[in-house]
């Protein structure tokens, strides 16, 4: 018989709770409070009714190191603008090598075609503290931007760090990125210094990447130095950036490694979130939101320990490489896996964990469900011993991969869907070692994060989809977006539809024993693979061609159903849509944006439905492609173009009568 929704696939054994970070967290604190915390739920009832005393004991147990008194803990409690620890000056970096220890690497890594290299902490520690030398040497100081145009790659790490050193602000792209979509993201905030390789590897190709970062140059005035990292299929002349530096050359020079403390809310690093118009949103977190929020996350939900190995697929430009860094300050070993997971073959990256020793294995929930596509079966390449989690994000976890997983990779593996964002740059609702894993099910809400479901009334519900509604703040919510003036666009992004509170764009379900189901975005923000992404950004590329008119993109994930992501084109007169140029169109996004931007579809219509004030109407058309009354989410009153939106209507109709379900 087939795995049902809520069934129990996994139990923690009375030694396993016994042995992870939470147990120890909840036997030291019941004497600090004097009270017993008989379960998860007590627990995190607790953690968001006494918000600044949950986060002054976790900063507590935790041993922050840091300059000045911990008092208060939460001087305004405002979103946006909370005010955490505002009497204290500590260093990201600095709590990340506190952990080094000589019996365990800092960083494994492999590169698709390359051997699998090791660094320990003694290499990693030599090579951020010269690196932070040349630096400052460029004249880089705390506060200025160096942005990173690399792939998942111990260097990426080691400039990371050494930024975070000397207080400069890091921000970071994958190389599979195209020119705009990069210079989108880092014109905003005039870098100093970039980071880049010259190509990479993926699926046994090589990817020459000189001529972008040619451009990227032109595009980015504010540079003045080029870091080349080489990358595996380097050419032997050196290109000639501004400013131009070798890897080899930034970290020849010795120099001790040293931290400067800084507030708690000085920038650590930029990350994008695309929302629907405009430029990416710059968002900006802050060394100490990013220290406790990834001590707690990595310890308290995953269980992460001195001596584990992580390894999270994602790339550079995707959060989970920031998380995934943040293992390091719980004395984790860092595993990164950079190229295709399945090159040479399918079950490389298998083998890969299985050699290694890997503890903690994160992916995208995409990766499990074409592995049960692909019928793999991982159990053959050995029993995983070592490996006692696997996270899945990105996307809803469908209850038939969690069959797959526990039928061909391993029978008590802990298998945990978490959801969060890159705005927070951790979980929302997430895992916990002592409580049991539901099929089609995200185990608890995390600590001290009061999300719920709010209904169209503003009312927190149980049993019902509802808006994913958070009513506290968070110490790694964005300290603000780059150049937002005013906090407008922060505004509106997250505080508009319940004014005070972080409404993020998800639907959710809160059952009554205290798991979620995630359902997909409640908004037009699309999320592919885990990497949420602005329209916008996709009508930029595709408006270039001198075909296209005008676009309209929705992606109609919702409510558990696969993501189909459709592109909508009005054409110039007299030109008609055909093969050649739907590939032409799929291949300007895939170069000019990225692969993860690429429709499933391109369809052409006579016009794009616009309101009155001349806005392209995405949220209706995405609604009546999800089965809405179109004559109650498109009013013809308010539109300029109302027999446009008969194409839609027809085309879910037809959708439909093709699946069966009209």
């Amino acid at each position: 018989m087939a795995l049902q929704q809520g069934e129990v696939v996994w139990t923690p054994s009375p030694e396993q709770i016994e042995q992870s970070r939470l147990a120890a967290f909840v036997r030291w604190l019941e004497p600090r409070q004097q009270r017993e915390f008989p379960d998860y739920a007590s627990l995190w009832q607790w953690s968001v009714d006494h918000l600044d005393t949950f986060w002054g004991e976790a900063w507590r147990f935790f041993d922050i190191q840091a300059d000045g008194e911990p008092e208060p803990v939460l001087a305004a409690r405002t979103m946006p603008g909370a005010q955490w620890f505002p009497n204290v000056r500590l260093n990201y970096a600095e709590h990340v090598f506190r952990m080094a220890a000589a019996d365990r690497p800092a960083v494994i890594a492999r590169a698709e075609g390359a051997a699998v290299r090791e660094l320990g902490w003694d290499e990693l520690e030599r090579q951020v503290g010269a690196l932070a030398a040349t630096l400052r040497g460029m004249g880089v100081e705390a506060g200025d931007r160096v942005v990173s145009f690399m792939p998942n790659v111990p260097e990426t790490l080691a400039a990371f760090l050494a930024c975070a050193s000397l207080g400069a602000v890091w921000s970071s792209c994958s190389p599979d990125m195209g020119v705009s979509v990069v210079v989108d993201r880092f014109r905003q905030i005039e870098p100093k210094v970039m980071f880049a390789m010259d190509g990479y590897r993926y699926n046994g190709k090589p990817f020459d990447r000189r001529e972008v970062v040619d451009q990227l140059i032109q595009a980015l005035p504010s540079l003045r130095h080029v870091v080349h990292v080489p990358g595996p299929d380097a050419p032997a002349e050196a290109p000639s950036w501004l400013g131009y530096r070798t890897w080899a050359d930034a970290i020849a020079t010795p120099a001790p490694l040293a931290f400067e403390r800084l507030p708690f809310d000085h920038p650590l690093w930029v990350v994008y979130s695309s929302g629907t118009t405009g430029m990416p949103k710059a968002m900006v977190h802050g060394h100490g939101g990013i220290v406790l929020t990834h001590l707690k996350t990595n310890q308290f939900q995953h269980d992460v320990r001195p001596g584990d190995r992580f390894l999270f697929l994602g790339s550079t430009g995707w959060i989970v490489w920031n998380l995934m860094v943040g293992s390091l300050l719980s004395g984790a070993t860092v595993v990164l896996s950079d190229g295709n997971p399945a090159a040479p073959d399918p079950l490389h990256l298998w083998r890969f964990i299985q050699e290694h020793g890997v503890t903690h294995f994160g992916c995208g929930a995409a990766y499990l469900t074409q592995s049960l596509k692909d019928e793999l079966n991982p159990s053959r390449v050995g029993e995983f011993a070592a490996l006692r989690a696997i996270n899945s994000t990105g996307s809803p976890l469908p209850v038939d991969a969690y069959e797959w997983v526990y039928r061909n990779v391993k029978s008590d593996v802990w298998l945990a869907s978490i959801s969060g964002g890159t705005d927070i740059a951790s979980g929302f609702v997430s895992c916990a070692p002592n409580l049991p894993v539901n099929a089609g099910e995200l185990q608890c809400r995390e600590l001290g994060v009061a999300a719920y479901a709010f209904n169209e009334a503003g009312q927190a519900v149980i049993d019902e989809v509802g808006e994913l509604v958070i009513t506290q703040p968070m110490p790694s919510m964005p300290l603000y977006f780059w150049g937002d003036t005013g906090n407008q666009r922060y505004l509106e992004s997250y505080f508009q539809e319940f004014p005070g509170m972080w409404r993020h764009g998800d639907w959710i379900q809160i059952t009554p024993r205290g798991t979620a189901i995630i359902y997909g975005r409640s908004d037009t923000t699309i999320n592919r693979y885990g990497i949420r992404m602005g329209t916008a950004e996709i009508y930029r590329v595709v408006e270039e061609l001198p075909e296209v008119r005008d676009s309209l993109v929705v992606d109609l994930e919702y409510l558990g159903k696969p993501s189909f992501m459709p592109l909508f084109v009005e054409l110039a007169e007299g030109v008609e849509l055909t093969d050649e140029l739907k590939a032409r169109i799929k291949n300007q996004i895939k170069t000019q944006a990225s692969a993860r931007h690429v429709p499933n579809e391109v369809y052409q219509v006579a016009e794009i439905p616009r309101t009155l004030t001349g806005k392209k109407m995405e949220l209706p058309v995405r609604k009546i492609l999800l089965g809405s009354d179109p004559a109650k989410v498109a009013s013809p009153d308010a539109m300029a173009n109302p027999a446009s939106i008969d194409y839609f209507v027809a085309f879910h109709a037809r959708r439909q009568a093709e699946s069966g379900q009209g």
